[in-house]
């Protein structure tokens, strides 16, 4: 565990603020892989009952609402999808805060000492790269999950629509 106080030393004030977007983030990915894996089959459950309970469904009311319900569906699968690109698009940005907080404190050193001193300098390119390294790790774990959840969405909504067919001699 010292290990981790000591990165988190080392890699200045930005690095705990890429920490709390990485939390977030992996929050909406363990709510979004709870909905693909355990809340998806309830909901196709669910919607496939109240279809095939239905005395109708060839005319065009019936097909309005079974549209209604496939996209009500993927509305469902893509709720998050617009916060993870956002905190997917922050976490470089805030290594590369880092980066400049980084290097600041490596000219502050420099100004100081004249030449430089390598030790003091150290600690600031430890600044300038652990948030940036941080950042863009946490950012490829989001993009992975979040195309994951995209293909998910696409294939669930066309596997809905087949569980859904417009007529009794499709079903």
């Amino acid at each position: 565990m010292i290990w981790l106080t000591d990165f988190f030393e080392r890699g200045g004030p930005v690095l705990y603020a890429v920490l709390l977007t990485a939390v977030f983030l992996w929050a909406l990915i363990c709510l979004r892989l709870w909905f693909f894996y355990i809340e998806r089959k309830r909901f196709f459950e669910k919607i496939s009952g109240d279809w095939r309970t239905r005395s109708d469904r060839t005319s065009r009311n019936a097909r309005y609402i079974r549209k209604a319900w496939i996209g009500r569906f993927y509305l469902e699968a893509t709720r998050t999808m617009p916060l993870l690109g956002t905190l997917i698009a922050i976490c470089p940005l805030l290594g590369l805060l880092g980066t400049v907080t980084g290097m600041i404190q490596v000219f502050d050193v420099l100004s100081a000492t004249g030449t430089g001193n390598a030790r003091a300098m150290a600690s600031g390119i430890a600044q300038a790269t652990l948030p940036t390294m941080a950042g863009l790790v946490v950012a490829l774990s989001g993009l992975y999950f979040r195309s994951r959840f995209q293909r998910l969405a696409e294939r669930s909504q066309q596997e809905l629509a087949d569980r859904l067919p417009l007529s009794e001699e499709l079903a």
